[in-house]
């Protein structure tokens, strides 16, 4: 058995930056626990914690049950694999996989053994006497995640390992590691930025901002029905379409959602639609994803800007008259950077871009929207075009001016 429980932890640096900001989170034996979120999120911190790495400034971490702050990082029964892979150089393949072996005293033969067992089951069978530089970038994460699959952990931590390689290889791999990771029955965590590699192999995920715990669950969960704004707007290819609507209700019959010049009704038999219902003459966001919207409907109107061809489908993008809602993501660099006053004034002058509120979510951007909406493979359709449009109301999400969702029972 193996487990892990965060409780209540923070991480502050002397220089003030609060990296980890109160998060608790529980990984259940067996689990692929993946942690998503931009650079400088926490999510690695996170996992240099539970290696014994980092300290925590406050707050408990359990391992199997059991208070583990005190436990030197050997005695974890953890391996970590990296995003840079850390490999000795001078080292042959076969080496660098039986490197812990030879310092936790493993005989010479049971070394040969394991090592040829993982890299078999790693398809690197052949390479074992082959240097670090003699590998491809994919050729490299297997021996280093060979090494740490050699020790027969109880707990493995992976910190972006895919994200040094190309595109087609880091698909490849991640369904690799997804596989191998359920096949050893071993407890996982595993950071990432990409929310397809999060989709893909985790049992549940954890997404954090800004040190910040904003969502936990299984994929279906946090894509389905996001817990906030900000999780809905990281999940999802095209992404989501965050719309500005003011709410009205009439007589108790229906809300009316007024989007643009155009009104969405919510049927008073959706229990959200109660909800919905206390926000009488307020903003909220509602959000659409591009499965839930069908071309040739009658819910909503616009005109196409222009369609995107992908081969196996196209997406076209309307104006239907309305603002859209973009969630500015303060992760990045503090340093604004430097540009020249005439554009500044330019862009602030722009009608459809402009600051409409600053939360504790981040600064909501609003502009006119271009609601995306999935079609065929090769539509008959020209820039200008009218086109009405389908909602699937059960598909439609509801969030506060704050980010926060709007439903009943939720989850």
């Amino acid at each position: 058995m193996s487990t892990v429980g965060l409780q209540k932890i923070t991480k502050a640096f002397p220089d003030g930056t609060v990296a980890v900001d109160n998060v608790s989170l529980d990984v259940r034996d067996g689990e692929v626990m993946v942690l998503l979120g931009p650079s400088g999120c926490g999510k690695s911190t996170l996992l240099r914690i539970i290696a014994g790495l980092e300290d925590p400034t406050t707050g408990q971490l359990l391992l199997d049950g059991e208070p583990a702050l005190d436990i030197p990082p050997r005695d974890r029964h953890v391996a970590m694999v990296f995003q840079d892979y850390a490999l000795y150089p001078q080292l042959t393949v076969a080496g660098n996989i039986a490197f812990p072996l030879r310092l936790a005293g493993v005989s010479v033969e049971e070394q040969s053994e394991r090592v040829a067992d993982v890299a078999a089951a790693l398809g690197i069978g052949e390479l074992l006497n082959r240097k670090p530089s003699q590998l491809s970038g994919g050729q490299r994460q297997r021996v280093a995640m060979g090494r740490a699959i050699v020790r027969r952990p109880r707990l493995f931590l992976m910190d972006e390992p895919l994200s040094s390689l190309d595109s087609g290889l880091r698909a490849e791999l991640r369904a690799e590691i997804s596989s191998m990771v359920r096949d050893l029955g071993a407890t996982t965590v595993y950071v990432t930025h990409d929310q397809a590699e999060a989709l893909t192999v985790a049992d549940r995920i954890a997404i954090m901002r800004r040190g910040v715990l904003q969502d936990v669950g299984t994929p279906a969960e946090v894509y389905g029905r996001p817990a906030t704004m900000y999780v809905a707007a990281l999940l999802g290819t095209p992404k989501i379409n965050l719309l500005e609507a003011v709410v009205h209700v009439y007589d108790g019959s229906r809300v009316a959602l007024r989007i643009g010049e155009q009104e969405l009704n919510v049927p008073w038999d959706d229990l959200r639609a109660r909800a919905l219902a206390h926000y009488h003459g307020e903003r909220i966001v509602v959000g659409l994803r591009a499965e839930a919207l069908v071309a040739g409907g009658h819910e909503l109107r616009g005109r196409v800007r222009y369609v995107e061809h992908h081969g196996h489908e196209s997406l076209a993008y309307l104006d239907i008259g309305a603002f859209a809602v973009v969630i500015d993501d303060p992760t990045g660099p503090v340093t604004a950077p430097k540009l020249d006053r005439g554009f500044l004034a330019r862009f602030r002058k722009r009608p459809d871009v402009q600051t409409v509120a600053t939360t504790p979510e981040g600064r909501h951007t609003r502009r006119r929207a271009e609601l995306a909406v999935r079609l065929g493979a090769a539509p008959d359709l020209q820039p200008g075009a009218p086109m009405g449009i389908g909602v699937h109301m059960d598909r439609v999400h509801f969030f506060d001016w704050a980010g926060a969702r709007i439903d009943v029972g939720w989850r």
